[in-house]
């Protein structure tokens, strides 16, 4: 049996509290699937931790199940994204529509359909329905690559050659493409294009991990991912976050999840 890949650590890719819709702990692929370099990807999505379930609007839920709930009152609709490394813009794609409201019923329809009738073959002209906005980075001085999707339509601030910082905005959360609610995709892979790319395990630096309502440093060992988080974290570091029930790297959730769905191609599970 082949050995775990050592993984990747990077700073985290978005600030405040996320829960990881899926995760790598849970399963690999964490997505179901390899293709489109995802087999370590994640989806991470901002919640009321009040409620009950995985609730991502201020909506009531019999108005969000009937109506749908606007980008607006969801939580982490337009929530900035930022670079976990410095390096170069590989791809910049947006002017991908989001749907507005999000309602499930019709969002899970359009990803299954998407799933159903995706093909490799046709190139990038099947991606795009799929990823909807994105974003692919390079990290300086590798092959390591890091791919963002499902963007707020008109929100990139980069463009292809670009240099950028660790820390810098990139872009906001958003709803385009295989999505079921506003939320970031995020991977590392090993190449710039997704359609040959594979995917590469990877942690976070520092986040700050809530389990029960309690706050927990992060000094976790994931032993099937190679991670070792080593010491506390610091909620003033580039990397912190917190996480409700799931850690950022993947610690396995022990909150049931309304809001998973799954498709062929992986993207849109949240």
């Amino acid at each position: 049996m082949d050995a775990p890949q050592p993984a990747i650590a990077v700073d985290f890719p978005l600030r405040g509290e996320w829960v990881a819709g899926n995760t790598p702990a849970e399963r690999v692929p964490s997505h179901g699937t390899d293709q489109l370099g995802q087999r370590y990807a994640y989806d991470f999505l901002r919640i009321d931790r009040a409620s009950r379930g995985w609730k991502f609007y201020r909506t009531p839920v019999l108005r969000s199940m009937l109506l749908g709930a606007a980008l607006e009152d969801c939580y982490g609709w337009s929530a900035p994204m930022f670079a976990p490394f410095s390096g170069v813009v590989i791809t910049a794609e947006d002017g991908v529509p989001e749907r507005n409201p999000v309602h499930m019923v019709r969002d899970l329809a359009i990803v299954i359909k998407n799933g159903l009738t995706f093909s490799p073959a046709r190139g990038s002209a099947a991606l795009r329905p799929v990823l909807g906005n994105h974003l692919i980075l390079r990290k300086d001085g590798t092959d390591v690559y890091a791919f963002f999707a499902h963007a707020r339509t008109g929100s990139i601030r980069v463009a292809a050659g670009q240099r950028v910082h660790v820390g810098q905005e990139l872009a906001q959360v958003g709803h385009s493409g295989n999505s079921t609610a506003p939320h970031l995709h995020f991977h590392l892979m090993d190449g710039p294009d997704i359609l040959k790319a594979n995917g590469l395990p990877c942690c976070f630096r520092e986040y700050e991990a809530l389990r029960d309502a309690a706050g927990e440093n992060a000094q976790q060992t994931v032993a099937h991912l190679g991670l070792n988080l080593g010491g506390g974290c610091r909620t003033d570091a580039p990397g912190f976050m917190k996480a409700h029930a799931a850690c950022a790297i993947g610690l396995k959730s022990k909150t049931p999840s309304t809001t998973r769905r799954r498709a062929t191609t992986g993207f849109g599970n949240s």
